[in-house]
């Protein structure tokens, strides 16, 4: 079972690390928390790190309507593409069912279904795999190479992550980045954050020509071992994607926040 505090804690988790992610690409990043709005918007190629959040508890269809309006003319302001996240826990009964519509009206399009997830599952054993070495993110080499395979696996150009990682010294020290690496190729990756006692799952990738091989499961236990260790955190959320969403059951985590991404139409 989920209930509307799952959703607040994994709302409060996106815009936590968000804010840090996105103020470490673009120190004049705009980012603001507005009423029923969080704003993390970096304005860079890479659409993650542009993001704009329903924030309300509860939101009728009325009002869901006016933000869905605001968030979108934010979304316009920009130069730059982002996603919009709705925690579809954090509307009521009236205004989930009235979601698809009202986005479509402010000029939103469903771009992909996610799920908030979380457990208290730390610490977990240090990770194996037959085919892979682990590396953990030091150098611009390592970065890049970080950069590249989410490049790869979400069908952004390359130089969109590079613009959103590569130039980065904080994810070479606060956040746990880790490769899987196969005979010497970078294949897979995840990281972690320390994000309010808890550790936050960041941007795992697996290189699509590499699938299916437990690559991506293998690199986020790493990730997660290595945060773990380092913070004394027992507890860690993510949000997953559909790809990726059976994977992260395996590990301990449990599905508990519907949400939905919206991007601008075109």
């Amino acid at each position: 079972m989920h209930g509307p505090a799952d959703s607040v804690e994994s709302r409060q988790q996106l815009t936590a690390a968000w804010r840090v992610m996105v103020l470490d690409r673009n120190p004049d990043a705009d980012v603001r928390d507005l009423p029923g709005l969080a704003v993390r918007w970096a304005d860079c190629r890479f659409p993650f790190w542009n993001c704009v959040t329903l924030t309300g508890d509860g939101a009728g269809a009325g009002l869901v309507r006016r933000r869905l309006d605001e968030a979108a003319e934010i979304m316009r302001s920009k130069r730059h593409p982002g996603f919009l996240w709705v925690f579809e826990d954090l509307l009521d009964e009236e205004a989930r069912a009235a979601l698809g519509p009202a986005a479509a009206r402010a000029g939103l399009a469903h771009a992909f279904p996610g799920t908030g997830m979380a457990g208290d599952l730390l610490p977990v054993p240090e990770p194996a795999h037959p085919d892979l070495t682990f590396v953990r993110v030091t150098t611009g080499e390592h970065l890049r190479a970080f950069a590249d395979l989410n490049s790869l696996a979400y069908g952004f150009p390359l130089e969109d992550g590079r613009d959103g990682l590569v130039w980065s010294a904080l994810w070479k020290n606060r956040v746990y980045a880790c490769l899987g690496v196969r005979n010497g190729t970078p294949v897979a990756c995840a990281a972690t954050m320390e994000v309010e006692d808890r550790l936050f799952v960041l941007l795992v990738a697996t290189d699509p020509a590499w699938q299916r091989r437990g690559y991506g499961e293998a690199v986020t236990r790493k990730a997660l071992h290595e945060g773990a260790a380092a913070t004394g955190a027992t507890r860690a959320t993510l949000h997953a994607t559909a790809a990726g969403a059976p994977v992260y059951p395996r590990i301990g985590f449990e599905p508990n926040s519907p949400m939905r991404f919206y991007a601008l139409e075109d």
